[in-house]
């Protein structure tokens, strides 16, 4: 394990007030590092995925779609936003692979792309849920 002395050397302290939430000095364990840092690049793309998470309407979008396939016209409804804006949202939601539609004559049916984002969602779901409630 390498150690520096002194500040943890290239960390800022993110709203800390106290020095609580840093360690004191500056070590490393070479061998966490070494494996991490060739396995590292598995996470690109991660961040772009779950932006799509980060906004509190395409998250409400997501949950409605994880119950039940949607057209444009309910999910507007639903969200008391026009269908241009929730189209906009949907548009996101596609490029980002994270949902799919069909066409059925002139209607467009959105749902989920896969199941990864129905659990992502339960999960996400479970752990909002836990935090709210203390005392379980």
């Amino acid at each position: 394990m390498a150690v520096e002395k002194g500040k943890a050397a290239g960390r800022k302290r993110m709203g800390a007030t106290d020095g609580q939430d840093i360690c004191e000095i500056f070590c490393s364990d070479e061998a966490k590092v070494g494996r991490l840092k060739q396995d590292v690049h598995r996470a690109k793309g991660l961040g772009k995925f779950f932006k799509a998470f980060a906004d509190e309407t395409r998250s409400a979008i997501l949950y409605c779609l994880s119950k039940e396939e949607l057209c444009v016209c309910d999910v507007a409804r639903i969200m008391d936003m026009s269908v241009q804006a929730v189209s906009h949202h949907l548009r996101f939601l596609k490029a980002s692979d994270i949902v799919r539609y069909r066409r059925e004559g002139k209607i467009v049916y959105y749902s989920l792309d896969d199941d990864h984002i129905a659990a992502l969602i339960r999960q996400g779901l479970a752990h909002v849920n836990h935090t709210r409630d203390p005392h379980p």
